[in-house]
């Protein structure tokens, strides 16, 4: 179980109204964890409260969307009054899953604003004081898009690469100061989100997590940072890892658009 009296009294969820981001909550609640949940959609948002609510914890819901410069200042006044002990970014989807030159400049720059300058700016303010405090936890829901890039997902592959890579340098810098980090690299996960995308979860040979299973097993690997992955994809980790960057890129391309192909 999650320990309250190093990430409590409050855990900020971003991307808390469905799928692992709610897994996230019900577990810090199960903990004693009060929260903060972070959601564009406010209907699933306040289902899931009220979900969490009934397991005896306070909850706070904030109805924004991240790319919205505006929800970053929304959530940390809505955090101003409570020491939060623990954030867990989760708001993190490829919102503009297209090739490059057939996709808008605005459309990639909101995948950028969702999966890194929020990031950054709800990292930074919740960081610092987690620092001053000697404890505390960073957790940045990563995916394995961020090993390799492909037509649809190059940009979306690039944001989850720098979030890596940030966590990395972040865990060098606050460990010695009792603040966790860590990225939590998803595979293919039963999620509404990866639903919608359409996804096929019965392909041969494809591991797919639960969202239950991920959020508990993030909670768990939190203070062995800077870097988890999902157990079941470390073979895809490795294999991504090759120097042969065309045909791992090939390979790659071929998988994903029989994982995307009209059922």
């Amino acid at each position: 179980m999650t320990d309250p009296d190093r990430y409590g009294p409050w855990a900020v969820v971003a991307g808390g109204s469905e799928g692992v981001g709610a897994e996230f909550a019900r577990a810090l609640a199960g903990a004693g964890i009060n929260l903060v949940l972070v959601a564009r959609k406010p209907g699933p948002l306040e289902e899931t409260a009220a979900s969490v609510r009934a397991l005896g914890v306070e909850v706070r819901t904030v109805a924004a969307d991240l790319t919205d410069p505006a929800s970053v200042a929304a959530v940390t006044a809505t955090t101003a009054d409570v020491e939060v002990g623990l954030l867990v970014y989760n708001a993190g989807a490829n919102t503009h899953g297209r090739a490059f030159t057939q996709g808008t400049l605005a459309g990639f720059q909101g995948v950028i604003d969702l999966n890194i300058t929020a990031l950054l700016a709800l990292t930074h303010h919740y960081a610092l004081p987690m620092r001053e405090r000697g404890r505390g936890g960073i957790l940045l829901v990563g995916s394995l898009a961020g090993y390799v890039g492909t037509s649809t997902e190059g940009v979306y592959g690039g944001v989850k690469a720098f979030s890596r890579i940030f966590a990395e340098g972040l865990w060098a810098e606050l460990r010695e100061h009792g603040v966790d980090v860590l990225e939590l690299v998803l595979g293919v996960t039963r999620t509404p989100a990866m639903e919608r995308a359409g996804l096929d979860f019965d392909l041969p040979g494809l591991h797919v997590s639960e969202p239950a299973d991920v959020a508990r097993e993030g909670l768990a690997a939190l203070p062995h940072g800077p870097v988890h992955v999902v157990s079941g994809n470390e073979d895809v980790v490795a294999m991504r890892s090759t120097d042969d960057r065309a045909r791992l890129v090939a390979g790659t391309e071929k998988v994903l658009r029989r994982l995307l192909s009209p059922r």
